[in-house]
């Protein structure tokens, strides 16, 4: 590849579903994907903290435009909790602050479970990104402070105990919604079984339309390098749009779309089509399966949002 090739990127367009291994940043495990592929416009949708393994959605080329929609799905995670001891993180990067012979019997953690499922209120960590009167909460605590952050609604989905790894050791599974934290899942759940706990290992096994078979190892991917074996692995950018109505349109209404106009959908031919959308809901339009643009149904016309340029 020529030196201005590289400079100017590959156009690329689509999702990779990387396995972030245990140790990187999301943004070091973006980097080293950039040296392989070379993208010409990339990000992530969705931070893994360096602790984190798994699912780390890729955007590339025209797939960006839907990384905000990527951040609102669904997750899944496999975590462990580590019983007996807290620590100033809530995970086992931090330092233990306290700690406690006492160890849950499995029959109570799996009656408790059900209590931690629906929408439940939660404190996040000291060591969050959540700003207090303009600060990190990460920042104050590192100073030695102690933020004070509010409990926040989280959405769990559903919560399950996979195994008990050992004595002080086990496995759950949870699905969960935008914002919820693990490690202060971990902490409460251990908190409420009369002892101490902290998140001892986490892997994203699901982020909306993106699974757990969809992935590559980092590694696999540096093997395959910019080869056709590696491309196997780009996924449609409809992947992001699991959870969002898709709408099929002419070749007349895709073109106008695509100009920025907005399209009217008021004749009663189009009420068939029209039937499961509510004003001010964002549709995923595509002709002949091909997308066109992310649009708002507002006052009977479709008004684009995101056009994509495919």
């Amino acid at each position: 590849m020529s030196d201005k090739r590289k400079a100017k990127g590959n156009r690329i367009d689509g999702w990779l579903a990387l396995d972030k291994p245990v140790g990187l940043t999301s943004t070091q495990a973006l980097n080293r994907l950039k040296k392989v592929l070379h993208p010409k416009k990339v990000g992530h949708g969705g931070t893994l903290d360096p602790l984190a393994s798994g699912l780390l959605p890729i955007a590339m080329g025209e797939a960006t435009k839907t990384v905000a929609y990527t951040m609102e799905g669904t997750k899944t995670y496999r975590f462990t909790v580590r019983w007996g001891q807290a620590t100033d993180t809530d995970d086992a990067d931090g330092q233990v602050t306290a700690e406690t012979d006492a160890r849950p019997d499995e029959q109570a953690l799996r009656d408790l479970l059900p209590a931690f499922t629906g929408t439940i209120e939660q404190v996040p960590p000291a060591y969050s990104a959540i700003k207090v009167d303009g600060q990190r909460a990460y920042d104050i605590a590192r100073d030695g402070g102690q933020p004070d952050l509010a409990p926040r609604a989280a959405r769990i989905d559903s919560l399950s105990l996979e195994r008990i790894d050992d004595r002080d050791h086990a496995t759950l599974v949870c699905t969960c919604g935008k914002g919820t934290y693990i490690r202060a899942l971990a902490r409460d759940i251990a908190d409420a079984l009369g002892t101490f706990g902290h998140l001892s290992a986490l892997r994203r096994t699901r982020v909306g339309g993106f699974r757990e078979d969809h992935m590559i190892s980092l590694e696999s991917l540096e093997a395959l390098g910019h080869s056709p074996g590696a491309f196997e692995y780009l996924l449609p950018i409809e992947t992001a749009l699991d959870d969002i109505p898709a709408l099929a349109l002419s070749d007349a209404e895709a073109n106008r779309l695509r100009s920025g106009q907005s399209v009217s959908l008021l004749q009663r031919s189009h009420l068939e089509r029209l039937r499961d959308l509510d004003n001010g809901d964002v549709v995923f339009t595509k002709t002949d399966d091909r997308p066109v643009a992310l649009a708002r149904f507002e006052a009977g016309e479709l008004r684009p949002v995101r056009v994509l340029n495919l």
